[in-house]
């Protein structure tokens, strides 16, 4: 069963972190500017503390992108003057990075010469390999594909980044001059959008892609992602057209998947609102991106032809969390290895910052463990939900950061909007926050909304989870470990019920009389999951 694996004791925090505390990332993109700014936490990975994102199309010229305007440069001049501002309100220090657009004008250094004298930012100038490569270290913290076989696609502005790696390994990267500003200033500047305008726009994005198709096919991939806002949009919009609750889109897209038939769709629609106006008006649209998505979605449609891809994975995180992360290895060596692992280590990462006693979660977790791999599968969980469980065990008691009164409730509020948690879907994120809501007092309930709000199948799920969770528990009331394992086993009771005994065992000379009674005051939801009768009893 895959999960996200027990520890006796939490691992060593380490030594403090040395200078600088703080550091941002700029992204200075053909369409966009963004950054990000973060606290070092640890050595090997930071936590956001606020983002920055303005539209300013530096690449919105004429031309073959071989001149940034005036007015283009006045724009991106004064956004990188405000990240300055705020950065230096969190002591940050900087690192700025500019791509396509910078990259390939003729007056690059009238833009670079300006950032530096007028906003104080130190611009450099990225190639498209270097771009692919830190794209590629921005998804790896926020999809646990460390180990697998990837190929990365991340269509900007003014250019396509694609990267084939595994693990700290890249085998593979590119960068094509095709981008969704790029192809609307070449094919859908003239007014309405047309069928014979998307076809031509089609049938130059795949000359275009040709050769690269061909040095790819030799290459191999078992997962596919796409990563930044014109894939995300799209994913948005997908979902949009499928959602017939009207709830609007999920808090993360991260780990979100895109097929390629859903991509077609939203295509087609995009194709079939002609003005800017009608498109912006379309379900699940960036009002910002309503007169450019249309190119960017092509570029990702014929990659996704020539490499075969039929499903496309949502990162939320792309270049400037690669280019933070690859800061703090500048800055300090720090190694990519807590990669390896990054849901489990997301996970601990947010139990240590917000739980004042780490042992009883690990501890309870190591038990919750125990008892679904005696009764997960009578239960109905898999081995994906077994790691849900852990997780929820896990952060059960991270609500105590804001305050004991109603702590379960503050976990849920906690885990739900915390940006720790990588390497989850935004699903994955709510069962986890239920599993530590239900821990304590009442049960899952149709009157509470977030739960009324689950499927029939997840709201099983969690029922499941919970009532394991809640024994667990019960097993280390004393907060000592004194439970080092837990036998199940079944049978029958004197008038002939079912019974299942949780039998408790720990140290000869360990008295356990107190946990056999917690575990049993808070057996009665295992008990009605399972239709049995559930004993609790120590060992000797």
């Amino acid at each position: 069963r895959r999960m996200l694996g027990a520890m006796a004791a939490p691992p060593s925090s380490g030594s403090p972190s040395p200078f600088p505390e703080v550091i941002a990332a700029i992204d200075i993109g053909t369409n966009s500017i963004h950054m990000v700014v973060a606290r070092t936490a640890g050595n090997d990975r930071f936590e956001v503390i606020t983002r920055l994102k303005e539209m300013v199309r530096l690449g919105s010229g004429q031309g073959e992108m071989k001149h940034l305007e005036p007015d283009a440069i006045d724009r991106a001049v004064a956004t990188l003057t405000r990240c300055r501002q705020l950065a230096d309100s969190f002591d940050a220090t900087v690192f700025a990075v500019a791509t396509s657009a910078v990259r390939e004008a003729r007056n690059a250094g009238e833009f670079l010469k300006r950032a530096w004298t007028e906003a104080g930012v130190d611009v450099q100038v990225i190639a498209g390999q270097e771009e692919a490569r830190l794209i590629r270290l921005g998804a790896l913290q926020a999809l646990p594909l460390w180990d697998r076989d990837m190929v990365l696609i991340d269509v900007g502005g003014g250019s396509t980044e694609i990267v084939y790696g595994r693990g700290p390994e890249v085998t593979y990267a590119r960068s094509v001059k095709l981008g969704s500003l790029r192809m609307t200033r070449s094919f859908f500047a003239d007014g309405p959008v047309t069928p014979a305008a998307v076809e031509a726009c089609r049938t130059y994005v795949r000359g275009q892609l040709a050769p690269l198709v061909h040095e790819a096919a030799r290459r191999s991939f078992d997962v596919a992602v796409a990563s930044s806002g014109t894939a995300e949009t799209l994913a948005v919009m997908a979902l949009a057209a499928e959602d017939d609750s009207g709830s609007g889109p999920p808090q993360s897209l991260n780990a979100a998947v895109l097929t390629r038939t859903a991509l077609a769709a939203v295509i087609d629609r995009l194709a079939g609102a002609p003005s800017t106006e009608e498109r912006r008006a379309l379900p699940g649209m960036d009002a910002a991106r309503a007169d450019i998505l249309l190119g960017g979605a092509l570029v990702l449609e014929q990659i996704c032809d020539g490499l075969g891809i039929d499903e496309l994975v949502i990162s939320e995180y792309a270049l400037r969390e690669g280019v933070l992360l690859d800061g703090l290895h500048r800055l300090r060596g720090v190694s990519l290895h807590h990669l390896s692992d990054l849901r489990r280590a997301s996970v601990e990462h947010l139990m240590e910052l917000c739980d004042d006693d780490p042992e009883h979660s690990y501890q309870v977790a190591t038990l919750a463990l125990q008892l679904a791999d005696a009764l997960g599968d009578r239960l109905g969980l898999d081995g994906d939900d077994v790691e849900l469980l852990h997780a929820g065990a896990l952060l059960a008691n991270v609500g105590l950061f804001i305050s004991h009164s109603g702590h379960h409730k503050h976990s849920y509020y906690v885990i739900r909007n915390s940006e720790h948690l990588t390497g989850f879907t935004d699903r994955e994120i709510e069962l986890i926050a239920q599993v530590a809501r239900y821990h304590r007092k009442g049960r899952p309930a149709d009157k509470h909304p977030e739960f009324a709000a689950l499927s029939s199948e997840d709201q099983d799920r969690v029922r499941a989870m919970v009532c394991l969770l809640r024994v667990a528990i019960g097993l280390d009331r004393n907060h000592d470990g004194a439970v080092e394992r837990v036998a199940v086993t079944t049978g029958f009771t004197d008038d002939g019920a079912e019974r299942v005994r949780l039998t408790l065992i720990g140290a000869p000379d360990a008295d356990l009389s107190l946990e056999v009674y917690a575990a049993a005051e808070r057996s009665n939801m295992l008990s009605d999951q399972l239709g049995a009768t559930v004993e609790v009893v120590a060992a000797g």
